[in-house]
C-alpha cells in the first residue's frame, strides 16, 4: 500500500493513540499535514493540538523533522527508501467529531489521527489497528480485507470514522442493502430490536424518495451518554451520539416519546445527507482544502433543506402521524420565531459566516445570528408549499437536481434555475428573497392554504415577557444567559450573566414569581441584581402576557388533497 498507518490503541488510561506512517517512496523534500477541520461540521478544530512526539525515520536513520505551520511538517528524505512517521495522539473528546479513548470505547475519526502525504492522496491508503483488547469489535464501513482496512484516496479514509469495543450491534437489510447499527453505552434496558426496526423504516422510506442507494452497505454508529445529541455525515456511515434517555426501552409506547423521536428524527438527518451533502452538495465544496475554511452560502439548504425532510420522513415512514408532525413543526416554527437574529442575518450570510458565527455562540447569538439548521428548514416548508400550489414539490426538485448533478456539486444557480422550471419565476425570485433577505417567511398565509391552522398557545413566562433567556435554580436562583433584542430587560439596563437576586424587597429564585410580588395594577418590577460582585438596583417595566407560542393544527373540514404533503 502507497500509504499506510498503524494506529495503536497504546495506553486507554492516558487516552493515547500511538500512530505510525508509512510512505513508500517519498519525495525528497516530503510534506505533511493534519486536517483543522472535518468535513460536515464548519469550524477550525485544530486536530494537531493533540500530537506529540513527532519523529521520521528512513532506512534505519532518523532524520530531523522541520515544523512550516500550525499543522504542517516537512522531512527531507534522502532516496526512495521508505519513509517512517511516528507520533502519539491524545484523545478524550466525547463528541462524534475527534477521537476517543478510554478502557471502555475507542473511537476516531482520521482526520484526527492520519498526517496527509502531500503529493499522495490520490493513492492508496490503508489503516491496521493494534492493541485492541481481547473482546473488543471493530465497525467502521471501510473496505475490510483481513484486518486491512483500505481506502482508494485520501478523501475516503477521512469519511470513514471507527468505532471499536464491545457494543451492542444489530443489522437489517432495507432495499436490499445491508444496514448495521452499533449503540456503545447503552443501558441494560435498551430495545435494540425496537431501534432497529424504526431506522429500516427511515431507511427504506429514503432510498424510496431518492430512487436508491449511492452506497452497498452502511453503519449507523451511535454513542449514548449521559447528556449529548449530535451527529456527523459520511459517505456510507454516520457517527452520532446522543442522551441515554433518548433510547427506547421495553415500556416504550407504539407511538415513540418526545425524547425517543428526536433520536429518529437524529438518524433521519445525518441518512438523509448521504445523498444531500455528501453527494449532491455545494459547487464549492467540488474539492476540500482541510488547511482553511471552505466557504458556501449555501448551508441553509444542505443542512436547512435535509432538517426539513429529517421529521418529514418520520412522518412518510410511518413512525409519527400528522398531529405529531405538525408539534414537531410547531416545536422549529417557535425556536425561529424567538431568535431576533433572524431580522438581522440573511440565511446565505449565516452560511458563509457557519466557521465564526454558529459553531461560536455567545450571549448575543440570538440577537445578531440565523439558523441555517431551523430557519433553513421552514424556507423549505415554504418553498414546498409554494411549489405545490404550483402542481409540483421540493421531492421534484430535490430529485431534479439529483438527476442534473448525477449526484453531485450544485450551485445556488443551479438551485433557482430548477425552481423555475418547476414553479416559475416568481417562485424562484421568492426563494431568493428568503435566503437572502431578512423578512419574514409567509408561513402562515401557506399553511392555511394546505389545510393546516395556526393557532396561539399558552401564556408567556416571565422571562419570556421580559425578552430574557434564563438559568433557574433553587441553589443558585436566576441567572441570566441571554437579553433579547428590543425586550423589555434590554431596556430595563438587564445584562447577560447577572444574577437577578430580589424584586420589590423580596428574595427571588424562580423568576415566575415576580408578578406576585407586585401590588394590583403595579407592572414595574425593582429588581436586585449582582453583577461582577457588586449589587445593582434596576428598575423594569413588565410588559403585559402575550401568547407563548405557536400551535399547528389540521383546520378542521379541509380537504385532504389540500394537506397531501402530510400524508404518509
Amino acid at each position: 500500500m502507497a500509504v499506510s498507518y498503524r494506529i495503536e490503541l497504546a495506553d486507554l488510561a492516558a487516552h493515547r493513540y500511538r500512530v505510525t506512517l508509512t510512505l513508500a517512496s517519498p519525495a525528497p523534500e516530503q510534506d505533511f499535514s493534519l486536517p483543522v477541520w472535518i468535513p460536515g461540521s464548519y469550524l477550525v478544530r485544530e486536530f494537531a493540538k493533540h500530537l506529540s512526539g513527532l519523529a521520521a525515520r528512513q532506512a534505519g536513520r532518523d532524520l530531523a523533522i522541520e515544523q512550516l505551520d500550525k499543522a504542517s511538517w516537512r522531512v527531507r528524505c534522502s532516496g526512495r527508501a521508505a519513509l517512517t512517521l511516528s507520533y502519539d495522539a491524545y484523545a478524550f473528546d466525547a463528541s462524534v467529531r475527534t477521537a476517543w479513548l478510554d478502557s471502555r470505547r475507542a473511537f476516531f475519526n482520521a482526520s484526527s489521527l492520519c498526517l496527509r502525504a502531500h503529493g499522495r492522496e490520490t493513492e492508496p491508503q490503508a489503516i491496521t489497528l493494534a492493541r485492541v483488547p481481547k473482546g473488543w469489535r471493530v465497525a467502521t464501513a471501510m473496505c475490510d480485507r483481513d484486518g486491512v482496512y483500505e481506502a482508494a484516496d485520501y478523501d475516503e479514509l477521512l469519511d470513514h470514522p471507527f468505532e471499536i469495543g464491545a457494543p451492542w450491534q444489530g443489522e437489517f437489510v432495507a432495499a436490499g442493502v445491508p444496514h448495521r447499527v452499533v449503540v456503545a453505552g447503552a443501558w441494560p434496558s435498551f430495545d435494540g430490536e425496537r431501534l432497529l426496526a424504526d431506522v429500516q423504516r427511515i431507511c427504506e422510506a429514503q432510498i424510496a424518495f431518492w430512487g436508491g442507494a449511492p452506497f452497498e452497505h452502511y453503519s449507523f454508529l451511535l454513542w449514548a451518554v449521559d447528556d449529548g445529541h449530535g451527529g456527523l455525515e459520511h459517505r456510507a456511515s454516520t457517527a452520532l451520539i446522543c442522551a441515554r434517555r433518548e433510547l427506547p426501552t421495553a415500556a416504550e409506547s407504539a407511538a415513540p416519546s418526545d425524547n425517543y423521536a428526536r433520536l429518529l428524527g437524529l438518524f433521519s438527518h445525518e441518512y438523509f445527507h448521504a445523498w444531500n451533502v455528501k453527494r449532491l452538495r455545494p459547487a464549492e465544496f467540488a474539492r476540500l482544502d482541510y488547511q482553511r475554511e471552505n466557504y458556501t452560502e449555501l448551508l441553509w439548504f444542505f443542512e436547512g433543506f435535509t432538517s426539513y425532510y429529517d421529521e418529514l420522513m418520520l412522518r412518510r415512514a410511518g413512525l409519527v402521524d400528522a398531529a405529531r408532525y405538525l408539534k414537531l413543526l410547531g416545536a422549529s416554527v417557535n425556536g425561529v420565531l424567538a431568535a431576533p437574529g433572524r431580522a438581522v442575518q440573511p440565511l446565505a450570510q449565516a452560511s458563509f459566516e457557519a466557521w465564526t458565527k454558529y459553531y461560536r455562540p455567545d450571549e448575543n447569538s440570538p440577537n445578531a445570528t440565523s439558523n441555517y439548521y431551523a430557519q433553513g428548514a421552514l424556507v423549505a416548508l415554504c418553498l414546498d408549499l409554494s411549489l405545490r400550489a404550483c402542481k409540483s414539490s421540493l421531492d421534484l426538485l430535490m430529485l431534479r437536481l439529483w438527476q442534473s448533478s448525477d449526484g453531485g456539486p450544485v450551485s445556488e444557480a443551479d438551485i433557482l434555475a430548477a425552481v423555475r422550471v418547476l414553479g416559475g419565476d416568481e417562485v424562484a425570485e421568492q426563494l431568493h428573497g428568503w435566503v437572502h433577505g431578512t423578512g419574514e417567511l409567509p408561513l402562515r398565509e401557506l399553511l392555511a392554504a394546505h389545510g393546516v391552522e395556526w393557532r396561539d398557545e399558552g401564556r408567556q413566562s416571565v422571562a419570556q415577557r421580559l425578552g430574557l433567556r434564563v438559568r433557574e435554580s433553587a441553589l443558585t436562583g436566576v441567572q441570566v444567559s441571554h437579553v433579547l433584542a428590543g425586550g423589555a430587560g434590554e431596556a430595563g439596563c438587564i445584562n447577560a450573566r447577572d444574577e437577578i437576586l430580589g424584586c420589590n424587597g423580596w428574595r427571588l429564585r424562580r423568576l415566575d414569581d415576580a408578578p406576585g410580588l407586585l401590588a394590583p395594577g403595579e407592572a414595574r418590577l425593582r429588581l436586585l441584581v449582582s453583577r461582577d460582585q457588586r449589587l445593582v438596583e434596576l428598575d423594569v417595566e413588565l410588559p403585559p402576557a402575550r401568547p407563548a407560542a405557536v400551535a399547528l393544527a389540521l383546520a378542521d373540514g379541509a380537504q385532504p388533497g389540500r394537506r397531501r404533503w402530510l400524508g404518509a
